[in-house]
């Protein structure tokens, strides 16, 4: 199956710019010959006024977006402490899920456990292997979770890391 749609997951719609962010993201994945879908909506529709209602809209409009792409590329770095956002997280599933391919990326290359140690030196106990709460630090040499490292291709680096390894792993065509 050609890929040319990519779904652009991650938390990058929580920045404070989130639309130029995105615009930079699609332009970076056009000059690579992808059509990239950043799902930041700007404005809701008008008589969604309930927050509940927003979000099951977004979650829909989502969701919709996933189905009409051909892969996904994730931004899976840390985010509010040491794991990926939970909802970019979902999508990964998802997609996963739908057999869509996958390519997340990350900043920096080392284990899980070694990025925890690196970024997030406070929350590990002396020792390195656990967490302050006592709670073992995963170690099997992946730079995530094995439920995302496991089924989705993991890139060192930002989305034109990730670009790159797409179309190596999975070829374009336009």
């Amino acid at each position: 199956m050609p890929i040319h749609r990519l779904y652009l997951a991650g938390p990058d719609v929580f920045r404070p710019d989130p639309l130029e962010h995105g615009r930079r993201l699609t332009a970076l994945c056009a000059a690579h010959g992808f059509e990239g879908i950043f799902p930041y909506t700007a404005q809701l529709p008008a008589h969604l006024q309930a927050p509940r209602e927003q979000a099951e809209h977004i979650y829909r409009i989502n969701i919709a977006h996933i189905e009409a792409c051909d892969a996904v590329l994730a931004n899976l770095d840390f985010f509010r402490g040491p794991e990926p956002d939970s909802g970019t997280c979902f999508e990964v599933g998802y997609a996963v899920a739908r057999g869509k391919p996958v390519v997340g990326y990350v900043a920096e290359a080392g284990s899980f456990a070694q990025r925890i140690r690196q970024r997030y030196p406070h929350a590990v106990a002396p020792g390195g292997t656990v967490d302050t709460s006592g709670w073992s630090l995963e170690e099997f040499g992946l730079p995530l979770n094995l439920m995302l490292a496991v089924p989705a291709r993991i890139a060192v680096g930002g989305l034109e890391a990730a670009l790159a390894m797409l179309r190596q792993e999975y070829g374009r065509v336009l």
